[in-house]
């Protein structure tokens, strides 16, 4: 796909709000294309948490909600589209219509379940612990794992070790580790990368983080299940921004016997969940079934434009079709 075309314009994009999966895998391609002398440009479909502005290369992605009419003209431009981590053009928000109506060849590198088939090509399974795990095997498929710095190989390993939540999950795979022994013979300090992602938090969001521990969170004991539901006025009293919600969900399932935490959030045009789940609770049925979502077996999410109060009560109501996972 890149030896036709010795100079491809090339784009690279994730999905909307992207984590450090979708925002390390696009820049760890980013800069192995640079050592490959080919110029690309990743666009993301819209801003992302300040955990994420230490990957290198961070500062030549271009916001698609604030550079509308630039990203339109280079995915109109582009010979190939990467699109990582995302299976569905709805996950890119607008940009979505943009990408669909391009050209181009759209190149799909991604883990979820049930991809969309709205590209040519692709590199996809749900056998790998990541999308950074994947760039890594397109590289070495490519014969080119020589060429990984090691700023190509932190931005992989930061995808590696979030989506792995540190290499406990159950998507942690013997080649997972292969992969994170070659990323730390290329220089990668994993100490730095785990303060830069997880010991950078503002004191707002950590109070934010104690407010919804203790005042928000509900135990369903019925169902082993643990629920946060948080509403707009609540995010604008912490003066919470985005990436600040990241992980909150998680925190439930470090609670003895719960085996399925959910975390509803009111966005205000959109109510948003998350939910996680240990064993086998499938959370991307639970999202895909109830609020037009979907993602992983353990961890999956979903959306819904009713209130708050209504979509929390649907949330408990869905729990008894799966009591006798949870019990």
């Amino acid at each position: 796909m890149l030896a036709s075309n010795p100079q491809p314009n090339i784009i690279i994009t994730t999905h909307h709000k992207p984590d450090a999966d979708a925002l390390g895998s696009s820049l760890g391609l980013f800069n192995f294309f640079k050592e490959l002398g080919l110029k690309s440009t990743v666009i993301s479909p819209t801003d992302y948490g300040d955990f994420l502005t230490w990957l290198p290369g961070e500062k030549e992605v271009i916001n698609f909600e604030e550079n509308v009419e630039k990203s339109k003209e280079l995915v109109a431009d582009a010979d190939l589209i990467f699109c990582l981590d995302f299976n569905s053009l709805k996950r890119i928000n607008k940009l979505g219509e943009y990408v669909a109506a391009s050209k181009a060849k759209k190149i799909l590198i991604d883990h979820h379940l049930e991809p969309e088939g709205f590209t040519d090509n692709g590199l996809w399974t749900t056998g790998a612990s990541s999308t950074c795990e994947l760039v890594f095997l397109f590289i070495e498929q490519l014969g080119e794992v020589e060429k990984i710095t090691k700023d190509i190989a932190s931005c992989l390993y930061a995808g590696i070790m979030t989506d792995t939540a540190s290499f406990k999950h159950p998507s942690t795979y013997p080649s997972t580790h292969r992969v994170a022994a070659v990323l730390l013979e290329k220089g990668v300090e994993t100490n730095k990368i785990y303060e830069e992602i997880y010991d950078n938090y503002s004191v707002d969001r950590t109070r934010f983080i104690g407010f919804c521990l203790n005042e928000k969170l509900q135990i369903l004991g019925d169902f082993n299940t643990a629920l946060i539901s948080v509403t707009a006025d609540e995010l604008k009293r912490y003066n919470i921004i985005t990436g600040d919600t990241e992980g909150l969900v998680n925190y439930g399932l470090t609670i003895k016997g719960i085996k399925l935490s959910i975390l509803i959030i009111d966005r205000v045009h959109l109510r948003k969940m998350s939910f996680r789940s240990k064993g086998n609770i499938p959370c991307n049925e639970m999202a895909r079934l109830n609020f037009k979502g979907g993602g992983h077996f353990n961890a999956a999410g979903g959306e819904s434009s009713e209130a708050l109060e209504i979509v929390e009560e649907k949330v408990k109501s869905i729990l008894k079709n799966y009591k006798h996972l949870l019990s």
